[in-house]
């Protein structure tokens, strides 16, 4: 049966929307720092000299590159429970969904912040860090003035698209019933027993589109202000 297109709906589906955001920033937020710590120890492990613990960091990787988010997210919402009842006799069903939906994508997302971390750092000559030293800095000084801010410079436009991936894959956070942006909408067309479906999948996709516009911008910008201050020796 075909349904009337109401684009009135649109209008009024965005604002009751809009006050989930919240959810969906916090699941990109604690994301980003679960991925960035547990990428930062995989790349650090193919960086360094240890035979055992680069090929751990890079099968690492590879295995979390070749997962699909909503396969890990599984596994970790319904796996994890087990795991710690199995090992520790400890019960953590009681624990916010939100959590299961950080760890998973944030498992996933180090696999990416681990290689743009290593990259980005590989792309800094090692003719800058010699150049520090002889100047007279500290290896910590070198890093931290030197390589660091150049290595960020390059990591901004793959950090960008890694942080506007990750946006779009928190969605998947309602198949684990947890309410933000994309389970608000899909309770909406609930409540309307089908209804207004395509006016509400409309409202989420232009919310997502301002945000995935307004965090290419600030990318943009981060790099505009890097780029004028860049640090070289």
């Amino acid at each position: 049966m075909n349904r009337p297109f109401y684009p009135e709906k649109i209008i009024e589906t965005i604002p009751v929307l809009l006050p989930f955001l919240s959810v969906t920033f916090e699941i990109l937020l604690g994301t980003v720092i679960v991925g960035f710590a547990f990428g930062f120890l995989l790349a650090k492990g193919q960086l360094g000299s240890n035979k055992v613990a680069k090929a751990a960091s890079s099968f690492v990787i590879n295995a979390f590159r070749c997962t699909p988010s909503i396969v890990m997210l599984f596994v970790v919402f319904y796996g994890l429970p087990v795991l710690f009842w199995s090992l520790f006799k400890v019960d953590i069903n009681n624990w916010s969904k939100a959590i299961y939906v950080v760890l998973a994508l944030g498992l996933l997302f180090s696999a990416s912040a681990a290689e743009i971390m290593r990259s980005s750092y590989l792309s800094v000559s090692k003719g800058q860090r010699e150049a520090a030293l002889t100047s007279g800095l500290t290896e910590a000084q070198a890093f931290t003035k030197i390589i660091l801010p150049q290595a960020f410079l390059v990591s901004l436009p793959n950090l960008g698209n890694s942080f506007i991936a990750l946006l779009k894959e928190g969605s998947l956070a309602y198949t684990i019933g947890l309410i933000d942006l994309m389970g608000k909408g899909n309770l909406l067309i609930a409540m309307n027993f089908g209804g207004y479906a395509i006016e509400t999948y409309i409202s989420q996709a232009i919310i997502y589109w301002v945000l995935t516009i307004l965090i290419e911008q600030i990318f943009r910008f981060v790099e505009k202000k890097f780029s004028k201050g860049r640090v070289s020796v």
